[in-house]
């Protein structure tokens, strides 16, 4: 006999959740039950299963609860915003499958008083990654000049450049969650911020003399919304268009 839905506390142990969790879901307005038995127990059909899996697939994301709803309410389709998950999850599998073995291999000889390959050792750590795409956007000068910038920065500089893109991105997206319109005050001082981001690193059109700064700053805003890849680093779809949309503002008054 085909299971047309299952009760809450089935879901709760299938999803690794409680079914504290699933209640609150609810009572947000994120993931209501598809019907409520006699004896008052949630139950969730497959539909329901499949808006609980985007769910916790965004939550991993370190997504907040509104910036989930604000996604999910936009998206077309469960099975095309599934399928930009998973290109994404891919990407990020490979890349976390080549550390593994760049770390395997460091343990492998560090045990047996192996040599260290240098060659091999930072499999899965390449900031080259987008080389193509950036040569073919802004050419190969602008490339060079950015590698070459990055590999000058000893580790510390590094890792701190790294923390800034984090909180940077990181502030995108509570400002999303918080439901700051795109011309607020606080939106309008991450966009700033961003610029002088962009401003920091040789080679991007933003740090060169005489550049159309406007026009890349508003290029950029879209193409964080039609890449996935990009988008995600703001919550997906919904945060990337809030971004684009400042900094198409401030570009636009300030630039």
């Amino acid at each position: 006999m085909e299971v047309n839905d299952w009760p809450i506390h089935e879901i709760a142990a299938l999803a690794g959740v409680t079914s504290r969790t699933l209640r609150h879901y609810d009572s947000v307005g994120l993931l209501a039950p598809s019907r409520t038995a006699a004896n008052g127990y949630r139950h969730y059909d497959r539909a329901a299963l499949v808006r609980l899996q985007r769910i916790l697939l965004l939550r991993e994301l370190g997504l907040g609860l509104p910036a989930i709803a604000a996604i999910l309410d936009h998206q077309e389709s469960a099975a095309a915003a599934l399928a930009t998950h998973v290109s994404w999850l891919r990407a990020e599998q490979a890349r976390l499958a080549g550390q593994i073995a760049s770390v395997e291999k460091t343990i492998a000889a560090l045990n047996e008083g192996g040599a260290i390959m240098a060659e091999t050792m930072f499999d899965g750590f390449d900031h080259t990654h987008y080389k193509d795409e950036v040569e073919q956007r802004w050419g190969k000068d602008a490339y060079a000049r950015s590698d070459s910038w990055w590999r000058g920065l000893d580790a510390a500089g590094q890792a701190a450049w790294k923390g800034r893109a984090a909180a940077l991105n990181r502030d995108w997206i509570a400002a999303f969650d918080s439901g700051a319109p795109a011309d607020s005050a606080a939106a309008q001082e991450l966009a700033r911020r961003h610029v002088e981001w962009l401003r920091a690193v040789p080679g991007t059109p933003a740090s060169a003399p005489g550049a159309d700064v406007r026009g890349y700053v508003a290029g950029l805003g879209e193409m964080y919304v039609d890449d996935p890849r990009f988008g995600a680093n703001y919550g997906g779809a919904a945060g990337a268009a809030f971004v684009r949309d400042a900094l198409a503002l401030y570009a636009e008054h300030h630039l």
